[in-house]
């Protein structure tokens, strides 16, 4: 056993270029780093079957549905009906990444909102979590959150967090979840570090989003899910946290959260 005992990539793309050609020893390298379970992520509806070849090939591996913000004018016309469709599959056990992000600005931001509804939709009929992608876009997300958890309660999680204080609270008073990537690694990233010492134990992930955002001792090299096992050694530091218990506690969140995914038993001895 690492001396994580069992840790999680909440967040990672298996199906991008950078893993996909050398997946199966990417995958190994990943459980060599006490990493049992990762969490496959959809951003493309067309590559959802990508996803489907990927966690029906491992056991360890669960997948998502639905349509990143940047893809939102590409794939314009994400019907509810699909994503909760394509959800029923069993080992996809949420929905998205989803979101708003206005830096890059990829869609036009009306279509981004229109994206980001269908998912909370879709997430409120099938009681699988959304994983939120938000940037440069605090003020429309909390709004759009908080506004359609009045028309009925949903679940789910910011991925990859680096947004403001404010949304943090926010998210975690309407019951989500904060992942955490290996950005907190990095010299320049001191407001995130100080947020990431306020997010409650019981409510905070960790993820690689792999291959992109290799964390520091990493930097400059394609990421990949055993990396998440940096993550947590410098997450626990900085949170002045025994590290096996951070990756117990995590790896506990993350089955809270994805309640579709049936855990070993007992994984704490995986």
């Amino acid at each position: 056993m690492s001396k994580y005992g069992y840790i999680v990539d909440s967040h990672c793309h298996l199906n991008y270029k950078g893993l996909i050609e050398d997946q199966p020893a990417v995958i190994e390298r990943a459980r060599g780093a006490g990493v049992g379970c990762m969490l496959s992520i959809n951003t493309k509806l067309h590559e959802y079957s990508q996803i489907i070849d990927i966690i029906e090939a491992y056991d360890d591996i669960f997948g998502t549905v639905g349509v990143h913000p940047h893809e939102a004018e590409n794939e314009p016309d994400v019907a509810i009906e699909a994503l909760c469709e394509r959800s029923k599959h069993p080992k996809i056990v949420g929905l998205g990444e989803t979101g708003l992000d206005y830096y890059y600005d990829s869609a036009p931001r009306d279509m981004q909102i229109v994206n980001f509804l269908a998912h909370i939709e879709a997430s409120r009929q099938t009681g699988l979590p959304i994983i939120v992608h938000t940037r440069n876009a605090d003020d429309d997300c909390i709004q759009l959150l908080q506004s359609e958890m009045k028309k009925g309660p949903f679940t789910g999680v910011i991925h990859c967090f680096t947004a403001s204080q404010r949304l943090a609270d926010a998210a975690l008073e309407l019951g989500f979840y904060i992942s955490i990537s290996g950005i907190v690694t990095f010299k320049n990233a001191k407001d995130l570090q100080e947020s990431a010492k306020t997010i409650p134990s019981d409510r905070l992930l960790i993820e690689t989003d792999s291959p992109f955002l290799a964390p520091v001792p990493h930097r400059g090299k394609i990421c990949e899910p055993a990396y998440v096992a940096d993550t947590a050694t410098f997450l626990a530091k900085l949170r002045n946290e025994d590290v096996k218990q951070l990756g117990e506690t995590t790896t506990q969140n993350f089955f809270n959260l994805f309640s579709k995914i049936t855990p070993p038993s007992p994984w704490e001895s995986a």
